[in-house]
């Protein structure tokens, strides 16, 4: 079981040699990977349902991870999400393609299609048919990382007679994990996802996103080119080895963790984690 950790652009992480020190240190106890958050802007006040206080941190994550893929060697760099909608998805091949070649081919491309309107009006994206731009910009993306000469002809996004490079390193590209625990975010994961990512999910909810997925799987076709659907998770906190193993045997097979939001208490959990690391490997 692959083991990543999340949060390393949030809280204490969104200072620069704190993530580093974070990411390099999970890189040395044998984390598989670190994952970035998303929100450009957050409501204010804070009302539900939005995640955290208007004045948290969050740094950009492809900015983030670009600089953290400096600092380390190994560990791969997810995107957890990128809420999709809000982003022209052109610009958007472009930067990501940009940090999987920085990165030597480490990255994981994660998305969402987003829940928080007032951010969609502060970026001045429409709201009501994200989902639908959702699946559009993830065909333009792989459009873009792949097609000799690339073309789309889509409901919002046109182009012909361009290309962009560098590709990214990874071949056919680099992974794309949809998240997301509704019914459409669980056909999009089929459809056109390498594989799907649920945060903050017990047991009992992971199971039920799991059967979720095996509904999805029965009303949308799936191509054989995008392989095995990979099942991320970010469980709640404190996860002890029983525990990831009965994750393992639902066919989780990746545990993204949770990190703490001050400094020492993250580089304590890294090395507290270390031997459940090791076990799961």
């Amino acid at each position: 079981m692959k083991i990543g950790l999340f949060g390393i652009n949030t809280g204490d992480c969104a200072r620069p040699e704190t993530a580093a020190r974070v990411a390099i240190a999970a890189e040395a106890a044998g984390f598989e990977s670190v994952w970035t958050g998303e929100h450009v802007v957050l409501p204010d006040p804070q009302a539900p349902p939005s995640p955290v206080p208007p004045d948290h941190p969050m740094l950009d994550p492809a900015v983030a991870l670009a600089f953290l893929a400096a600092r380390t060697e190994r560990i791969r760099l997810g995107t957890g999400i990128i809420i999709l909608p809000q982003r022209n998805p052109v610009v958007l091949a472009k930067e990501l393609a940009s940090l999987d070649v920085l990165s030597g081919g480490r990255l994981v491309f994660g998305l969402g299609a987003g829940y928080l309107r007032a951010e969609f009006d502060a970026v001045g994206a429409r709201f009501d048919d994200r989902g639908a731009r959702t699946d559009e910009y993830i065909d333009v993306i792989r459009a873009l990382w792949t097609q000799p000469h690339p073309r789309f002809a889509g409901r919002t996004v046109r182009f012909s007679g361009i290309d962009a490079h560098p590709r990214p390193v990874q071949k056919p590209h680099p992974p794309i994990v949809v998240g997301g625990h509704s019914p459409s975010a669980f056909r999009r994961a089929v459809s056109r996802g390498n594989g799907w990512y649920g945060f903050l999910r017990d047991l009992a909810t992971a199971k039920q996103d799991l059967a979720g997925l095996a509904d999805a799987a029965r009303a949308v076709p799936r191509s054989a080119e995008l392989g095995a659907l990979e099942i991320s998770i970010t469980p709640p906190p404190r996860i002890d080895l029983e525990t990831a193993q009965r994750y393992r045997d639902l066919g989780v097979a990746r545990l993204t963790l949770l990190a703490p939001r001050q400094e020492q208490e993250i580089l304590r959990f890294i090395a507290e984690t270390e031997p459940l690391v090791q076990k799961l490997a």
